[in-house]
């Protein structure tokens, strides 16, 4: 398939990297020359625009949020100049309200839009291991379907309304950074009582909480592991300001969004913008005096 790719951050590059291994015809761009350089000694196109990603079969976007894809004009100026026929397949973490928009914007232009955001850091991208939530256009699905296999382990259909995607993605996201938090503040709890948190870390994650998040994220806070970022705490914040917004356009009291808003909100003041996402779980320590 001939695919552009549009957004080459640290999940974005092993992506396009793997649909580059599974025999596609992949052209690339992004803002930043550096990151195009690696994907282009292993065969992928350089386009001088992003237009120019978007004259094959299909563009995957992996853009940081909702007012970069707008400065591209993915919500209407840039469409038009898109192949007709194309499918779009947005991987971003976005807003309900703009997926809906660009969802209609894509119809308008005659084209197929999916919203599809992962989960899965960058090491799983590069592993092919990323878990996709699929909203859109069920037509575009099955097209993409084979593509998608090449670069997960697994693909969650939500419907064919786009923005039941991002809504799914946020939900998690918020409940990955309460986990965070959580973790930070029980590991100080026990710092300031004299008790190893490595040893409660390793008895917890073998019997009650064996999920990923509380394994690695846990050993993230533990050893205060937070650079080079998987995913930086700006992000993080990004994504709880998404889920305080959908709770409130949806009538839904999240008061430990609020908690997690105004922790981010304190890490980004202390400088912590570029840190892991994870570094919300040192916040409790350092109040602590830790």
């Amino acid at each position: 398939m001939q695919i552009g790719f549009i957004g080459l951050g640290r999940m974005g590059g092993p992506i396009a990297e793997n649909l580059l291994k599974a025999g596609h015809r992949v052209t690339v761009w992004n803002r930043s020359h550096k990151p195009l350089h690696e994907l282009l000694t292993k065969g992928a196109r350089a386009a001088g625009t992003p237009e120019e990603a978007l004259q094959g079969e299909a563009v995957f976007s992996m853009l940081s949020n909702d007012a970069v894809m707008r400065d591209l004009g993915f919500n209407g100026t840039l469409l038009a100049k898109a192949k007709k026929g194309l499918i779009h397949i947005n991987m971003a973490t976005i807003s309900g309200a703009f997926a809906r928009e660009l969802q209609a914007a894509h119809h308008s232009a005659g084209l197929s839009y999916l919203s599809a955001p992962v989960f899965g850091r960058p090491d799983m991208a590069a592993s092919a291991q990323l878990v996709i939530v699929a909203g859109g256009d069920a037509a575009a699905l099955k097209t993409m379907q084979p593509v998608f296999d090449t670069i997960s382990a697994r693909t969650v259909p939500v419907g064919e309304a786009a923005e039941k995607a991002n809504l799914f993605k946020i939900a998690g996201n918020f409940m990955i950074a309460s986990e965070m938090q959580s973790i930070g503040e029980a590991f100080a709890l026990l710092r300031k009582g004299g008790v190893d948190p490595a040893a409660f870390h390793e008895v917890l994650s073998g019997r009650l909480f064996t999920g990923a998040v509380f394994k690695n994220y846990g050993l993230m806070v533990l050893n205060h592991q937070y650079e080079p970022a998987g995913f930086a705490l700006s992000l993080g914040l990004k994504d709880i300001n998404l889920a305080r917004e959908a709770a409130d356009q949806l009538g839904v009291p999240m008061p430990t969004a609020d908690l997690a808003k105004a922790n981010y909100d304190q890490a980004i003041a202390w400088g912590w913008q570029q840190r892991d996402w994870s570094a919300i779980g040192e916040i409790p320590a350092k109040k602590a005096g830790l």
